[in-house]
């Protein structure tokens, strides 16, 4: 399984310095397609975007990346960073780590 990254230049340059090779640099109108085509990317394990990125998308899709197991989707910058990604790991693992 890989990790993929999606967001802005600005966003995924951190992540291409550090090795990763499924790098999507998307702005606005792309970044639903891309996250679509990277949800049906059975190679992907984790995706990666900024917390901003989830609320440019449609309510259907917010719903469908909320709820993915496979790939999990984490998300990074933005409000609610650390309770999101303790519910996305709970999710994925099946037992909150915290407690």
């Amino acid at each position: 399984m890989e990790l993929a990254v999606i967001g802005s230049g600005e966003f995924v340059t951190g992540f291409r310095l550090a090795g990763v090779k499924k790098i999507y640099e998307v702005y606005d109108k792309e970044l639903e397609p891309a996250v679509e085509k990277i949800l049906e990317d059975r190679d992907v394990g984790i995706l990666v975007m900024h917390g901003e990125d989830i609320t440019k998308l449609s309510e259907t899709l917010r719903n469908t990346v909320s709820n993915s197991v496979e790939p999990t989707v984490v998300t990074l910058g933005g409000s609610g960073e650390s309770s999101n990604l303790r519910e996305k790991i709970k999710q994925s693992v099946g037992v909150d780590l915290w407690k």
